[in-house]
């Protein structure tokens, strides 16, 4: 058995290496390094691939989700809703561009955004919302984005972890996650679910406006070359890196049903041990698994990565800390007690391995190694 990794993205490159070659090869042939013709034909595609108007690619997910809220031209001092619980990177670009992150707590079941604490955060100085769909699935769209339009709110859709998820609505419809709010971003992370060999993000928006801003924004604020039409960033996607998503993207269903299965077989060995909880599917919302995240009692979390390192399996803790607690933002004034549920997550979640070329063995061994600790 080869040795265990959260993420095998040899294994993947090496399943995929004669197309991924191919289409590399030939941006070195073509020399055309930055906005290549293949920077476009990916933008195209992925617009296809979701059914969204405008696809923007950019240098990284964190800089689409700055843009994305530099484009909405937001006054310095108001305030935008996220995730108590949740990586730092929604809650850095609010304040870098000087305005104030406002931390809501999430859904015990799912760990996203809770829309009856949205609701009560909301002030007259509220003027949008960053849900995130955590971990595989979304977010509860239709509940945030009523209550954004009651409220003349923006929602801004950070899905760096749940791209090809899907959102079915209460009419049974489906829309994928990130094509629901005014803009949605995503990460191109090596480790992500449609990923890259290096940095990149994408924007995506139904707007017209919006993309002509987003556009603008991502390239030095250029209406055209030289004339300088709003104070912009140098965030661009690598030709190399698109040529690559490109092919990735063909296989983009295919790697989330590999997830799936591996996510079914690791139900089948953890769904009736006591002590811990297998990841929760919301009714509202396919999983594509960009984690395998267990629920643990939060007396006995520590210790299963501790024994589930030594015994030669890796695992991670997304995340240690919820981001009101961090000194980054204590400025804002939260204490420990302020969001209970996101507290507690951060005792008890550990992520197991979850990477399209999980193999049964692999998972059998992951398995046993859990099970035998819970029946020490």
């Amino acid at each position: 058995m080869n040795p265990l990794q959260m993420v095998d993205l040899k294994g993947q490159y090496q399943r995929l290496k004669p197309e991924i070659d191919a289409a590399m090869q030939a941006v070195v042939e073509s020399t055309a390094f930055i906005n290549g013709p293949q920077v476009q034909s990916f933008a195209n595609s992925l617009a296809d691939y979701l059914n969204v108007l405008h696809v923007v690619p950019c240098a990284n997910g964190t800089d689409a989700l700055q843009i994305a809220l530099m484009a909405l031209d937001l006054p310095a001092g108001e305030e935008v809703i996220v995730p108590a619980f949740n990586y730092v990177a929604t809650a850095e670009v609010i304040a870098l561009l000087g305005l104030k992150p406002v931390f809501v707590d999430v859904l015990p079941d799912s760990m996203c955004l809770d829309p009856a604490k949205v609701r009560a955060a909301i002030t007259d100085k509220t003027v949008a919302i960053m849900p995130v769909h955590l971990f595989g699935q979304c977010a509860p769209m239709e509940e945030l984005m009523d209550l954004a339009i009651a409220q003349e709110l923006y929602v801004i859709e950070d899905n760096a972890q749940a791209i090809g998820a899907q959102y079915i609505d209460a009419e049974g419809g489906t829309s994928f996650a990130g094509t629901l709010g005014h803009i949605g971003t995503t990460s191109f992370f090596p480790s992500k679910n449609l990923g890259c060999m290096g940095d990149g993000g994408a924007i995506f928006t139904q707007d017209e406006e919006l993309a002509a801003v987003i556009k603008q924004i991502a390239n030095h604020g250029q209406q055209k070359k030289y004339h300088y039409s709003r104070v912009g960033v140098n965030s661009r996607l690598d030709t190399l890196q698109a040529a690559l998503l490109e092919v990735k993207l063909q296989h983009l269903n295919d790697f989330i049903l590999r997830r799936q299965k591996a996510a079914a077989t690791y139900d089948s060995y953890f769904n009736e041990v006591e002590g811990l909880s297998i990841p929760s599917r919301a009714p509202y919302s396919s999983h594509v698994f960009h984690q395998y995240t267990l629920q643990v009692i939060p007396e006995k979390r520590d210790a299963l990565k501790d024994y589930l390192q030594q015994a030669g399996v890796p695992s991670m803790i997304y995340y240690p800390a919820p981001l009101h607690l961090h000194e980054a933002y204590a400025y804002l004034g939260y204490k420990e007690g302020d969001f209970p549920v996101s507290e507690l997550l951060c005792k008890c979640v550990i992520s197991l391995p979850m990477h399209t070329e999980l193999t049964e063995l692999q998972q059998a061994f992951i398995a046993e190694k859990v099970l035998r600790f819970f029946q020490q």
